[in-house]
């Protein structure tokens, strides 16, 4: 079931922490997005942190000063977690009440207590959570079907596109946090010139703009998620850039798909929005055409089709290293909306447990690229310059076809609705490494 609109998301509410008033922030007190972080140059165990305006509230502070002593000692105790597992694993009913908790406490009439706070420019943002699994979903019908007219302009969408969430597993390991340096990958491709491959570095480095997904309360092994049940096994989302290497991905991913094209890097936004955050937020899942096939039952529901959509703003900019020196502002690339998409997390999520694959907490899952289907809504660059054919130029005069040493892209995304505060997801950046 979907989360319910209650206090939390009054757009009267304000806090004492004065910079979640302000307009332009992504986390007024109506988000409140969970995240893992430690104090710069320090080697204290990281803590959980709650994001509010240009500060983190410090859940294991407000243990050990009694602020949170009305919750039940379970939950107190993963609030002072190094990971989210524990607090994700607890299930809804925990996040909600701690959700309620928080923002009764941050809200104005508390007492302010800075010792409670610590400046996000003093912190460093971690993963999340430990990633036991990572799942990569194909999930955009626009990006399917732009990417297919590129190798198979008579028949872009496989006959399976409609009927089945299609995903590959990706690589836990390689999952990376916000700033992190990407390294260009080496590997096999085959030039359209010559009869053999070779092995060198990627020529055709692009970024992808997803959603990522974070996994709550987990499945047995051999046990299935209903479809009306699955968000109640949903503890939020994040932003993911699923870097991919198109010249290595275009030679290797026949018959199985996509392997050391991916696996390289993915990098993650530190903030994970709740679902309980998310709730004004909500809307129809995709319209389908009506020449699509009906959906499996397993996948239909019709609380989900009214209100399994969640409307994201999302946007990609770019900055190259000639930019930056020349103090020029990021080149906004494209922007796109996670509405777009042609399954809901809901369906991701049962579908994905539906032959009794077991779920745990923290596991990730990912949209795929999100795209439209208007000029300036793709979600990479191989969409945006048609495979390498139509670069797009830069305000210092440069090209892009790929990306290239130096470049630094920037994802970003936000919720606003009438009548409602807007939220931010903050940001998901990843520079490529110069060699």
């Amino acid at each position: 079931m979907t989360c319910a609109i209650d206090f939390t998301h009054d757009p009267n509410l304000r806090s004492w922490v004065h910079s979640a008033n302000q307009a332009d922030t992504d986390f007024p007190i109506q988000n409140l997005p969970f995240g893992i972080f430690q104090a710069q140059n320090r080697s204290e165990t990281p803590h959980i942190g709650v994001a509010i305006g240009d500060q983190i509230l410090d859940l294991m502070a407000c243990q050990k000063l009694g602020r949170l002593e009305e919750l039940p000692e379970a939950l107190q105790a993963a609030c002072c977690a190094s990971t989210l597992n524990s607090l994700m694993a607890m299930g809804k009913p925990a996040s909600l009440r701690l959700r309620h908790h928080l923002s009764q406490l941050l809200r104005v009439g508390q007492a302010p207590d800075s010792r409670i706070l610590v400046s996000m420019s003093d912190a460093q943002l971690l993963l999340p959570a430990t990633i036991g699994d990572y799942t990569d979903f194909y999930a955009s019908i626009f990006h399917a079907t732009n990417v297919g007219k590129l190798f198979r302009p008579d028949n872009p969408l496989l006959p399976n596109y409609k009927y089945v969430p299609i995903a590959y597993h990706g690589r836990a390991s390689s999952i990376v946090p916000t700033g992190t340096s990407i390294k260009r990958p080496h590997g096999q491709q085959k030039p359209a010139n010559r009869s053999t491959p070779t092995f060198a570095p990627t020529q055709m480095l692009d970024y992808e703009l997803e959603v990522g997904c974070f996994v709550g309360k987990g499945n047995d092994l051999g046990d299935t998620i209903s479809i009306d049940q699955a968000e109640d096994h949903l503890f939020g989302l994040c932003l993911v850039n699923d870097w991919s290497a198109r010249d290595i991905q275009a030679w290797e991913y026949q018959p199985l798909g996509p392997f050391l094209s991916k696996s390289f890097a993915t990098t993650l936004s530190p903030w994970v929005v709740t679902m309980e955050a998310l709730a004004p937020f909500r809307g129809t899942a995709f319209t389908r055409s009506v020449d699509d096939p009906p959906i499996l039952p397993y996948l239909m529901s019709s609380s989900n089709q009214s209100t399994g959509g969640i409307s994201i703003k999302l946007e990609v900019m770019l900055s190259s290293a000639k930019m930056r020196q020349e103090n020029i502002a990021p080149l906004r690339l494209s922007q796109s909306n996670f509405q777009h998409m042609y399954w809901t997390v809901a369906q991701m999520l049962t579908h994905h447990a539906s032959n009794g694959c077991n779920l745990r907490p923290g596991d990730l899952f990912s949209s795929g690229t999100i795209s439209g289907n208007e000029t300036g809504t793709q979600g990479c660059l191989l969409e945006l310059t048609q495979r390498g054919t139509q670069p797009i130029t830069l305000p210092t005069g440069e090209v892009r076809s790929f990306l290239v040493e130096g470049d630094e892209v920037t994802l970003q995304g936000y919720c606003e609705e009438k009548g409602y505060v807007k939220i931010g997801m903050g940001q998901c950046q990843g520079r490529i490494a110069q060699t």
